[in-house]
Order: C-alpha cells, then sequence, then structure tokens
C-alpha cells in the first residue's frame, strides 16, 4: 500500500523518493510562508472591505498557489495535521513527520514575523489594535467570532480536518485525475473557511495558529491547545477512515 501511494506524481501528493530531503523541507517552509502571509495577511489587512469570503478566497488561493509551485518538490503539505494524517494514511514516510513540522512551523512563524513588522509601520494604534483583537489568531468562548464555546471549536476543527485530509487523500491518489490536485485542494479549504471561520477564525492547521498566536495578547497562547489536538486527531481519524474504507487491497 505505501508502494502504490509513493507512486503517486498529482501536485500535492506525498513524496517518498525525489528531491533531497533539504530542498523538501526548504519548499515546505516557503509554502507555509505563503499560506501564512496570504491568508493571515489578507485577514489583517483586508477584512474589512473583503469580508469573510475574501479571506476564505484567499487561503484557498494560497494553497492552490503553493500546490503548483511546490508540490512536486515536497508533495505540498504546507500543515502539520496533513503531515501527520499522510503519515497515519502511510502515504509519507514517518521518519520525516519532525523535520517536516519543524519547517512549517519555521515558515509561518517567518510569515507573521513579517506581517507583525509591517502592520508595526501601519498607522498608529494599527499594531496595537491587531494584537489586542488577537492577531487573527483562532478561538473560542468570547474570543470566537462569533461566540461559540469550546466543545463547537473541538467539534468543527476535528471533522473540517478530517474531511480536508480526505480530500487530500483522495485527489492525490493514483488512481485520480492528474494535475487538478492543487485546485481541489485550495477550493476545499476555501469551503472549510467559508464554514467555520465565523467559529474559530478557521485553523486546521497548527503550523498557522502557532504562527498567529504568538502575536496575540496572550489569550491565544492559552487556547493554542484546541488548534494543535483537534486538527491532528481529525487528519489521524481521516487517515484511518481512507485505509479502511476507499484504498483497495492487493490480490
Amino acid at each position: 500500500m505505501a508502494e502504490d501511494s509513493i507512486q503517486t506524481t498529482a501536485p500535492m501528493a506525498t513524496l517518498d523518493a525525489g528531491p533531497a530531503l533539504l530542498s523538501r523541507l526548504g519548499a515546505e517552509a516557503v509554502g507555509t510562508f505563503i499560506l501564512v502571509f496570504g491568508g493571515v495577511g489578507a485577514a489583517l489587512f483586508a477584512a474589512s472591505s473583503i469580508g469573510y469570503v475574501g479571506v476564505a478566497l484567499a487561503f484557498g488561493l494560497t494553497v492552490v498557489a503553493g500546490g503548483y509551485a511546490f508540490g512536486h518538490i515536497s508533495g505540498g503539505h504546507f500543515n502539520p495535521a496533513v503531515t501527520i494524517g499522510l503519515a497515519a494514511a502511510g502515504r509519507f514516510p514517518s521518519k520525516d513527520v519532525p523535520a517536516y513540522v519543524l519547517a512549517q512551523m519555521v515558515g509561518g512563524i517567518l510569515a507573521s514575523s513579517l506581517l507583525a513588522a509591517i502592520a508595526s509601520g501601519g498607522p498608529d494604534g494599527f499594531f496595537s489594535a491587531a494584537r489586542a483583537n488577537g492577531f487573527a489568531s483562532n478561538g473560542f468562548g468570547e474570543h470566537s467570532p462569533g461566540g461559540f464555546g469550546l466543545a463547537a471549536a473541538l467539534g468543527i476543527e476535528f471533522i473540517l480536518t478530517a474531511i480536508f485530509l480526505l480530500v487530500i487523500l483522495g485527489v492525490t491518489d493514483r488512481r485520480a485525475t492528474r494535475g487538478f490536485a492543487a485546485i481541489a485542494i485550495g477550493l476545499s479549504l476555501t469551503l472549510i473557511h467559508l464554514i467555520s471561520i465565523p467559529v474559530t477564525n478557521t485553523s486546521v492547521n497548527p503550523a498557522r495558529s502557532v504562527a498567529t498566536a504568538i502575536y496575540s495578547e496572550g489569550w491565544a497562547i492559552g487556547q493554542l491547545w484546541v488548534f494543535i489536538a483537534a486538527p491532528i486527531a481529525g487528519a489521524i481519524t481521516a487517515a484511518l477512515l481512507h485505509r479502511l474504507i476507499f484504498e483497495t487491497k492487493r490480490a
């Protein structure tokens, strides 16, 4: 099964052989940088004019761009939950998971740090207001855009990450139509944001959550566990479900 899966060549596919690990890590860092810089940047600087729909599209478009630019190098995960889920599905070597997650975290934090630097050069009070509002961090309770509680946050992050991983596993399967994986995955992420921005400001990606939480005024760090645990649990559950239901066995 793992041998079959690593033969996938579509963008966003998982890779076991090919580019050297250092090249793959660089691609993951840059791809995650693009995701956070583009999506969070839209939320910080343009949400008042483009609204939830615009922010959702921004996140989805970053994945499309990153997938086509770097998917053939690293697999285009850009998300620790995706990497862990793909490993659980047998589509990615477990030995490379820690390095991928570290690269994704570095790329995300670099992006949010540059966004913070740009925000600090804005109009008087812009940066302090952005931090007071959470710096586009994920949250629940009083920090949820719609006032949703902990149970709702855990549930939606778990479910939507599971759906996201199922889409990724499906469109990168060697039997799937080639060449459209990045589009399908980007549109899926757009849909996920349209559903869950009002609930948690949408994570489904621990690297994105960590990157913004470090620039909030502190509350986001205390709630960060939700946006690490729920996406990872959702991704692993989806991986196991996919292996059980959708993968064909060799005779």
